[in-house]
């Protein structure tokens, strides 16, 4: 990212945990689009090479960020689902593309047996605090936890190079791992705290896959 970019994502983040912090849905719905879309113009100033991976992460990129802004609304049960359903969405495209490029092997079958492992046990600690939220909420899981799986598949695929494995795995690593402060906050305790590590690990996920366009 150049320098412009990596200034304005630092101002807008710095911003946007501010007002998260005052809870001012007037000042996210300035501050988040914003920052959301600057992921979206990384993706496309990249020097890419691989127009069918570059469109099918742009389509997860501008899915979030649609989903970004739903979840500004986290308190309407309606835009909150809707939101999810955009990151859902987006998601698959990540799947989809993370599959198409990458190989089944060992490193596939480890992570499988090892998230499907924790999302159960976060399902478990959730679940007594999704009441009717629980359908789109179980969705959600299986659907990122099979996308960190498939990040895994770039393991394989040993004619890319270990930069752009390691940047896609640690990328879907990292979103999983914001997610989890996503739930935190929306069912069990809403707290700054959850914002503070969940947001920067979002967006650091976000531009790592955005970043990833140019690398292949």
């Amino acid at each position: 990212m150049n320098f412009f970019i990596i200034s304005a994502v630092l101002s807008l983040l710095a911003g946007l945990l501010y007002f998260e912090k005052k809870e001012s849905v007037k000042g996210l719905l300035i501050v988040k689009p914003l920052l959301s879309s600057l992921f979206i113009i990384t993706a496309l100033i990249q020097n890419h090479q691989n127009m069918i991976y570059f469109y099918i992460i742009l389509s997860g990129l501008l899915l979030c960020l649609i989903g970004d802004v739903c979840l500004i609304f986290f308190f309407n049960k309606k835009i909150f689902t809707s939101g999810l359903a955009a990151f859902l969405a987006g998601h698959i495209m990540y799947m989809i593309a993370f599959f198409k490029f990458g190989e089944s092997g060992t490193a596939v079958y480890a992570a499988g047996i090892l998230c499907l492992t924790i999302s159960s046990f976060i399902f478990i600690k959730l679940k007594p605090h999704l009441g009717n939220m629980k359908k789109p909420v179980i969705a959600y899981i299986a659907i990122i936890t099979v996308m960190v799986i498939s990040a895994f598949s770039f393991h394989e695929n040993s004619i890319v190079s270990q930069t752009i494995r390691n940047t896609i795995i640690a990328a879907a690593l990292i979103f999983y791992a914001s997610d989890i402060f996503v739930a935190r906050h929306r069912f069990v305790k809403k707290e700054f705290l959850n914002r503070a590590i969940g947001l920067p690990m979002y967006y650091t996920a976000q531009f790592m896959l955005a970043l990833s366009t140019g690398m292949f």
